[in-house]
């Protein structure tokens, strides 16, 4: 299955499944739908003030699975995974990055700058459509294109 049929599942499921994480009191933070080993996994990451606890992740299940079994988004077997993001979350959609705004994040290349640098850490300061900006010392910002992003992740306060 191509990265646009994997980006589809997952669209589908993120529409069909932020209402429910809605009425629970969550926040549907992002879908991921890729193959691990020989399984397909479906993977919902939820969150919400105070975070994610068992009991939420067990609601969010239990709402989605009836659904996902009625609309059959997934074109083959999968095993479903409902969990939190976690402190060091990947920003992935734009209203990610937009929470993050002037906050501490780690951005990891696809390949190494010319000085061999491959991860930067610094402050969000902006992120559009294609390139975001960071703030890595005091007085220096950086700009980088997306597509040379390898991932994007929050920094909890201890930096990791």
């Amino acid at each position: 299955m191509g990265a646009e049929n994997k980006s589809r599942v997952a669209g589908k499921v993120l529409d069909l499944a932020g209402p429910l994480a809605q009425e629970l009191g969550l926040d549907l933070w992002d879908v991921q739908y890729q193959k691990e080993g020989a399984e397909w996994v479906l993977r919902l990451y939820i969150d919400k003030e105070g975070g994610v606890g068992i009991d939420d992740c067990v609601a969010m299940s239990h709402a989605i699975d009836p659904v996902l079994d009625r609309e059959d988004p997934v074109p083959q077997e999968y095993v479903l995974e409902v969990s939190s993001p976690g402190l060091n979350r990947k920003l992935t959609r734009p209203r990610h990055f937009e929470a993050y705004r002037d906050r501490l994040v780690r951005a990891r290349l696809i390949r190494p700058l010319e000085d061999g640098t491959r991860e930067l850490d610094g402050v969000l300061l902006e992120a559009g459509e294609d390139r975001l900006e960071l703030l890595v010392e005091e007085e220096t910002s950086v700009t980088l294109e997306k597509k040379e992003l390898a991932w994007v992740r929050a920094l909890d306060e201890a930096g990791w």
